[in-house]
């Protein structure tokens, strides 16, 4: 059965003009020529020194790019974005009065004006963006554990701005940086993270035993902090942990957590 869920806290930027494609292609994390009707790509944008500010799906709209991004963080992206602009010939703008977002799991959706497919994981679905919100037959609550089980990060209730490494986050395994479409915002320390293998911790799931920390409240092993907690529900949460604390008995407040390696995720040794 397909789930449809509006999600009232993400919204959409556009971006217009002919330079729109090279412009954004210097800035973020993914290859925008990638982007085509009915495609949709995940990307990042960093700040100079390479660390996390935001992410986004970004799709076509006939000659306009639109980026699905949080709500609260569109005033920051529409500022950062239009200091770049220089001599571009480009508009940046809020358009989010005039799209509803969705998400889609389960079953292809049959309803939206821009569909998708949410490009991290088949299991996660589609993005689905309409003139008002559709009537579906689940909530945002719904999409979130959805998301919790698959192990996907959502923007800053699980990244630290400008401290989190993409590859913390999972940015490579989940199709969100192109390491063949050229230089890009912070591509330098991106780019020898990976191949210097100086990955040192994860964002991961966890299973939650007893009541839900606040996020933020510390990981311990045997009273040692290994890592933090993130956004969670329902006995499930993610946390970013040192990466040899993945198989050991962990605590968080007065909860027991178990971490869950996630099928996609790949944890290199660190290079020699």
């Amino acid at each position: 059965m397909t789930c449809l869920a509006y999600l009232p806290d993400r919204g959409v930027i556009v971006v217009s003009g002919p330079d729109r494609v090279v412009f954004l292609q210097g800035l973020v994390s993914n290859d925008i020529e990638l982007v085509a009707p009915g495609r949709a790509i995940w990307a990042a944008l960093l700040s100079p020194k390479g660390k996390w500010l935001a992410d986004f799906f970004i799709l076509a709209d006939g000659e306009q790019l639109l980026l699905e991004c949080e709500r609260a963080q569109i005033a920051m992206l529409v500022s950062r974005l239009s200091r770049y602009r220089l001599r571009a010939q480009v508009t940046v703008a809020d358009v989010s009065s005039g799209w509803a977002v969705h998400a889609a799991w389960g079953g292809a959706p049959t309803q939206g004006g821009l569909i998708a497919a949410d490009p991290r994981l088949p299991e996660a679905g589609w993005r689905v963006l309409a003139a008002v919100p559709l009537p579906g037959n689940a909530s945002a609550e719904d999409w979130d554990r959805h998301r919790l089980f698959l192990g996907l990060p959502d923007g800053s209730r699980d990244l630290e701005t400008d401290k989190t490494l993409l590859l913390e986050a999972g940015f490579d395994e989940l199709a969100g940086v192109s390491w063949t479409k050229g230089c890009y915002m912070g591509q330098e320390l991106t780019a020898r993270t990976k191949y210097r293998g100086l990955i040192k911790r994860r964002l991961v799931p966890v299973l939650v035993e007893g009541d839900l920390p606040a996020p933020g409240t510390p990981v311990t092993r045997a009273g040692v902090e290994v890592g933090i907690l993130r956004s969670g529900r329902d006995g499930r949460a993610l946390a970013t942990l040192r990466v040899e604390a993945m198989g050991w008995e962990l605590a968080c407040g007065d909860a027991r957590l178990t971490a869950e390696r996630p099928g996609w995720m790949r944890l290199a040794e660190p290079a020699a």
